[in-house]
């Protein structure tokens, strides 16, 4: 625990030379002679025990204690949301999201963890939704409208996206949108400069981050590369640059399979059977190198309960960064309770002649 004004602190010994002043007092007290003679009678009016009648002042001393600490504003370290902090979804929506192996599919555990991420983020957080195959596509731009991301995400088998799995094509589209969304936040003078249609940026140089951007990716696979035009590490190496951290899930089992197509392709054709099935194993390996590239995190889910807390974990941490929180309403409810009670006591064990 810190304070904003550590200063306001030196009160407390204002307070503590009141105590020792009226410590000092009673004291004197005592050096007086009894003048009532009648020991007996004295007796049974004061009690022998006389330390209950400090307890109303020691609670009534702290509770000023209490306060003025509260003066100097009292603050903890937690885990705060940023500003401008930002996660884009990236969902993989290929033919092979559609294998059994994770119930009820692959696609629609990811929808159901996808779900359960926006319960998790604080409703500040702006959310993008980017939708991907063959080709990319943004479902929804970054914003804090919660309840528009899960309508996409419920309709997310609606959006056209041609086959094959464009890992490269789908990080540039998400860090472009994310540059975009920041861009909308900074003055002009510290906006990005994005490139033109059809532009393309040299993947040679990479930087490091000092500190994460405001914005964070969340990727969901299940597949190799197949289509696109930039390779994996490659729009890794995008995210990087723009210190955007990649977390990324791999999702289903080596047992996966879908349903082979009537011309060999991973497609199915109504009456043509499902006997022949084709493999579609995850590639966590790739997903792996494109978290450490970019500082991010990797996990593996083979199971749509291991997805939906992998899910549920960063939910709760994307887009949040330690900061201090001011927790000076404690200090005057604990001062408020313990001024309550000194005056209840004070009420209870103060002397009363029969």
């Amino acid at each position: 625990m810190s304070f904003q004004s550590p200063w306001l602190l030196l009160t407390l010994l204002v307070l503590l030379a009141a105590v020792g002043l009226w410590l000092y007092a009673e004291r004197r007290r005592t050096r007086y002679a009894v003048r009532f003679t009648n020991m007996d009678v004295l007796a049974s009016v004061v009690s022998g025990r006389s330390w209950p009648r400090f307890v109303p002042p020691a609670l009534f001393a702290l509770a000023l204690a209490v306060l003025l600490a509260g003066l100097a504003r009292p603050q903890v370290e937690r885990m705060v949301l940023e500003d401008r902090a930002t996660v884009i979804l990236v969902v993989d929506t290929s033919r092979s999201m559609q294998a059994e192996d994770v119930d009820p599919t692959r696609l629609g555990a990811a929808q159901e963890a996808v779900r359960t991420f926006l319960e998790q983020a604080p409703d500040r957080l702006r959310v993008g939704l980017v939708v991907f195959a063959g080709e990319t596509q943004v479902a929804t731009p970054p914003t804090r409208d919660h309840d528009l991301v899960r309508t996409a995400v419920d309709e997310i088998d609606t959006f056209l996206v041609f086959g094959g799995t464009a890992i490269g094509d789908a990080l540039e589209t998400a860090v472009d949108l994310g540059k975009r969304a920041t861009e909308q936040e900074l003055p002009a003078e510290e906006q990005i400069a994005l490139p033109g249609p059809g532009g393309r940026r040299s993947f040679a140089q990479a930087t490091t981050c000092d500190e994460p951007g405001p914005v964070s990716i969340l990727f969901l696979s299940d597949g190799a590369q197949t289509r696109g035009i930039l390779q994996p590490l490659e729009g890794a190496a995008l995210a990087r640059e723009a210190c955007y951290p990649v977390f990324t899930v791999a999702l289903g089992t080596p047992e996966g399979t879908i349903a082979r197509g009537p011309f060999g392709g991973g497609g199915f054709s109504p009456g043509t059977g499902d006997s022949q099935r084709i493999p579609v194993p995850p590639d966590p390996e790739t997903l792996r190198q494109i978290a450490e590239t970019t500082g991010g995190e990797f996990s593996e889910a083979r199971t749509a309960d291991a997805l939906e807390k992998a899910y549920e974990n960063l939910g709760s941490r994307l887009g949040r960064e330690p900061g201090d929180t001011e927790i000076t309403f404690l200090f005057v409810a604990l001062a408020a309770g313990l001024l309550l009670a000194a005056g209840v006591l004070g009420v209870v064990v103060s002397p009363r002649l029969p």
